[in-house]
């Protein structure tokens, strides 16, 4: 498939975009993508949006404070900094600020882990599959969250003796 804008090169970005209810799907190549994301920032900027999306807790006014002295310990971006431009300085970000990233990731993705593709190109990582126990304590997350609560306590029964299996 070619890119619905140049026409040239092979479609490795796929888009949709919804506008009034209307579903428009965009096919293109890493060039045109680039241009099209650099467009959409000067409409909507991103800093905007995660600014708009980090928000904080009951604790406000003390995480406002620990916000403003938070710093990365490599590149030296500060966490404020970060919400105002809307990128990391570099891999070490992710640790430096995991407290305030990691809910702001879930709510961008509605995860904080990545299971999704890798980009074409990209050398081939092996992902561990989840154990037995890790998938039955996300059933049991869920199933609590849906307040399923006999399912749960099934759940929490069979962890409990898959764990005790273990130890032994």
């Amino acid at each position: 498939m070619l890119c619905d804008i140049c026409g040239k090169n092979p479609a490795t970005v796929h888009l949709t975009e919804i506008v009034d209810e209307q579903m428009a799907e965009l096919h293109l190549c890493e060039d045109c993508a680039r241009q099209k994301s650099m467009e959409m920032e000067q409409q909507f900027g991103l800093a905007d949006l995660l600014a708009g999306l980090a928000e904080f807790g009951p604790k406000a006014t003390q995480d406002m404070e620990a916000v403003q002295t938070l710093k990365c310990s490599n590149c030296g971006i500060t966490y404020d900094d970060f919400r105002k431009v809307g990128r990391l300085g570099c891999s070490l970000c992710y640790t430096n600020f995991k407290n305030y990233l990691a809910p702001l990731l879930k709510k961008i993705h509605g995860s904080n882990q990545h299971f999704g593709k890798s980009p074409i190109g990209a050398p081939k990582v092996e992902t561990k599959p989840k154990s037995e126990l890790q998938v039955l304590k996300e059933k049991l997350q869920r199933a609590v969250q849906l307040e399923e609560f006999e399912e749960a306590a099934r759940l929490r029964d069979k962890i409990r003796e898959l764990e005790k299996n273990e130890t032994q």
